[in-house]
């Protein structure tokens, strides 16, 4: 399922999420810029250095260049398509939870859930070497937010081979989402497949999200509207 738009009032430009967006592509158009001025040869060594590699991590804790690794990688993507993916699910719902956190707060719960998503990822995969890149961990914290803050919100989403464009409860759409990452994930384990899509990573940043957020509401740092 695709989502076109979600139906959770703003009040407020989601200043950060655009700058957020606008990060995320200007990095990954400098990735396009090495690999065509370049090719692989550039390109790979800027990914390697800068993807979080959870073996690499591990083997050198004393490292600062390697605790960098685990803010880096959230801005880094692999194509088109994971970049473009990402930026349209951080669109649909992050204006929702900025709106509601508020710019500078919606920035530190963004890293934080980037952070829990790579923090599971690498317990369940220590010894992984492929590096792991993408804002994907830190959205699902966004859409772990979003399922707390707008229960009652509606996503008009693309169902393929069914209609064209129908209204779904967000509850129902991001619960089919969680419901996904968790089978791909637990499919991933048992396979021992050390590579593809970082699995646990969502699931990570999806609990993070909630978890954070719940902090945040009982804080009193959530708005109302």
């Amino acid at each position: 399922m695709i989502p076109f738009m979600d139906t959770a009032a703003q009040k407020r430009t989601p200043v950060l999420t655009r700058l957020l967006i606008v990060v995320n592509l200007a990095v990954f158009a400098w990735e396009v810029w090495l690999a065509q001025t370049g090719g692989p040869r550039v390109l790979v060594p800027f990914i390697e250095e800068h993807a979080l590699v959870p073996a690499r991590l591990l083997a050198h804790l004393d490292d600062g260049e390697q605790w960098l690794t685990l803010f880096t990688h959230m801005f880094l993507h692999g194509g088109l398509a994971h970049v473009l993916g990402n930026m349209w699910f951080l669109w649909i719902f992050g204006g929702g939870v900025e709106n509601r956190l508020g710019p500078f707060r919606f920035l530190a719960f963004y890293l934080l859930a980037g952070l829990g998503a790579a923090a599971l990822q690498i317990i369940v995969g220590p010894m992984a070497t492929v590096p792991m890149l993408g804002a994907s961990g830190a959205i699902s914290g966004v859409i772990g937010a979003y399922l707390v803050l707008f229960p009652g919100a509606w996503v008009w989403t693309l169902v393929p081979w069914i209609v064209p464009i129908v209204p779904v409860p967000a509850v129902v759409f991001l619960v089919m989402w969680v419901v996904l990452q968790a089978f791909n994930g637990i499919g991933a384990l048992a396979s021992g497949v050390d590579g593809g899509i970082a699995w646990w990573a969502h699931a990570g940043g999806f609990i993070t999200g909630i978890g954070l957020v719940l902090r945040a509401k009982s804080a009193g740092w959530v708005r109302r509207k």
